[in-house]
């Protein structure tokens, strides 16, 4: 799902810089491996040494209509975020940054992230725990089987995400993450391949009673993979159990 996110990539790797999992120069290489990210006209780099003192922590969104997870405001940042379908919140000390990602094309060579930056709000966004989105996604697992036996197998896409589902896949984390948050995340990325290859297809002959039951699955399948990749970018910071 999150594959071409710059959000996720930025969260995690901002987060396992400040908890001390790895280096600056290595955290932006990682963020910039498909681009130069500018924040508002500041490099990564220096935006992120520059916030260092009072940083504490970034934090995920991936809101859908309906659904703004990981948001708590002002209406004009949830609104951008909403738009985009991601975002990343700086905390710091006495305040918040929201972050809203957008292609930057200059010329014909030149593609990078720039981040929008917007006033945030510090209270908590209602959010799962990893052990919540776990369980969320074990009982989404039982609606893949019925919804893949809908699916057109388009140029080989279903053989292909029935292969990735049975596959190791590696998570979009970052050095410093507890194990089940990459298990988890990894899981969402599976899952997530299913919700992507189902909205691209028209599900066969369906009435109109399936197609609405199929609908409702790749609905909550959606829900139970965005929380999931939120619980686990945020687990970094959760206490060890």
């Amino acid at each position: 799902m999150h594959g071409s996110r710059p959000s996720p990539s930025l969260v995690a790797w901002a987060n396992a810089w400040l908890t001390g999992h790895t280096g600056l120069d290595l955290a932006v290489d990682a963020v910039e491996r498909t681009g130069p990210h500018l924040v508002g006209e500041v490099p990564l780099r220096a935006w992120l040494a520059g916030l260092r003192p009072g940083l504490r922590a970034l934090r995920l969104a991936l809101p859908a209509p309906g659904d703004p997870l990981g948001l708590t405001g002002p209406p004009e940042f949830n609104a951008a975020a909403l738009e985009t379908g991601e975002a990343a919140v700086a905390l710091l000390e006495d305040t918040a940054v929201g972050l809203v990602p957008a292609e930057d094309r200059r010329g014909s060579s030149y593609t990078g992230t720039v981040w929008r930056v917007f006033p945030a709000r510090l209270d908590a966004p209602d959010v799962p725990s990893v052990a919540e989105a776990d369980r969320a996604l074990t009982a989404a697992m039982h609606e893949v089987t019925e919804i893949m036996t809908t699916l057109d197998d388009i140029n080989g896409e279903r053989s292909a995400v029935l292969k990735a589902l049975r596959d190791d896949t590696d998570s979009g984390l970052a050095p410093g993450y507890p194990a089940r948050a990459h298990r988890v995340d990894a899981q969402a990325v599976r899952l997530g391949l299913i919700v992507g290859l189902a909205g691209r297809t028209a599900g066969g002959n369906l009435t109109a009673a399936q197609a609405a039951a199929r609908a409702e699955a790749l609905r909550l399948l959606d829900r139970a993979v965005r929380r999931a990749h939120v619980a686990a970018h945020g687990a970094v910071f959760e206490p060890a159990r």
